[in-house]
């Protein structure tokens, strides 16, 4: 007896079921996502009155030189202490317990120099500070 040997075939991978669940899976997502909209949070934002900052605060601007000298509103400062400079910014913002402190340092100034600067203000209960600065000016 001879038996014919049945030919082995290849396995088929059927894909219209695989694509069948994709296509519920996007559509389940779509629908999810369009109401995503009213979930949101419904908040309401506080006005503003312009009319109540009309006089600015008072300013200090102090001033510090490369070699180490202070000059306050423009007038120099006779000395380089910390008390002499305490002095100087206390009579600046004397009256104005919210005055701003605007410190314009020379880039080459020392470190130290800033610094007592910052403890006058301190010490004078200045508790706005702030650094002023330039933009860098264009290469040739």
């Amino acid at each position: 007896m001879k038996f014919s040997r049945r030919r082995m075939e290849e396995p088929e991978i059927n894909l219209i079921p695989f694509i069948d669940v994709l296509l519920v899976v996007l559509i389940f997502l779509m629908l999810s996502t369009t109401y995503s909209r009213f979930t949101e949070l419904q908040v309401t934002l506080p006005t503003a009155d312009a009319d109540k900052l009309r006089d600015p605060p008072a300013r200090v601007v102090v001033a510090v030189s490369a070699d180490g000298r202070y000059a306050v509103n423009h007038k120099p400062v006779d000395g380089r202490s910390v008390e002499m400079l305490t002095a100087e910014i206390g009579a600046a913002a004397a009256g104005h317990s919210d005055a701003v402190l605007i410190i314009s340092a020379d880039a080459l100034a020392a470190h130290q120099t800033v610094i007592n600067v910052l403890d006058a203000a301190r010490r004078v209960g200045l508790t706005h500070v702030t650094f002023a600065s330039q933009a860098p000016s264009a290469a040739p």
